[in-house]
């Protein structure tokens, strides 16, 4: 898919600020109101744009810890690792998951209550897995940025 520069500013605004009107983005990147509203159904379309949520501050909800797990596998056969993604994908705590490459198989990080809450899950989705090798926790002290906005780049016209 071909983006121009309106779907571009159009695409960083939408993330800046999803709860924008359609006629404030449109005054923001110069597009009349039904021209953004087909732009951004296309783009959502398309599958540009995910998805349009909420950003929440997990404090106000009662989970004030950050956790970063990482997690080394027994087995990378592809069963295995299904099993655990979709166990990983099912826990509400899991607020992203990576499978990466290097030491560790996957990096997750989670919003909890408390650290027995996170105890409880370490049982649930590392010691119950039968194919977890090992893994190790970071507690966040502070959250210094967190965000999913994907860095928009707007090329001149040559």
């Amino acid at each position: 898919m071909s983006l121009d520069a309106y779907d571009l500013k159009l695409i960083n605004e939408v993330q800046q600020d999803a709860g924008l009107s359609q006629a404030e983005l449109g005054s923001r990147v110069n597009l009349s109101s039904a021209a953004v509203n087909r732009r951004l159904k296309r783009l959502t379309d398309d599958g540009v744009i995910r998805k349009t949520v909420a950003l929440v501050d997990p404090h106000q909800l009662g989970h004030p810890l950050t956790i970063i797990a990482e997690v080394e596998v027994e087995s990378e056969r592809l069963d295995l690792l299904d099993a655990m993604k979709r166990s990983f994908l099912a826990c509400p705590q899991v607020q992203q998951c990576y499978y990466v490459a290097g030491e560790f198989d996957f990096v997750l990080v989670l919003a909890v209550r408390s650290m027995e809450q996170y105890t409880d899950l370490t049982r649930q989705l590392f010691f119950e897995s039968n194919n977890v090798k090992r893994f190790r926790t970071l507690v966040s002290m502070s959250t210094v940025k967190a965000g999913l906005e994907v860095p928009v780049e707007f090329v001149p016209d040559a």
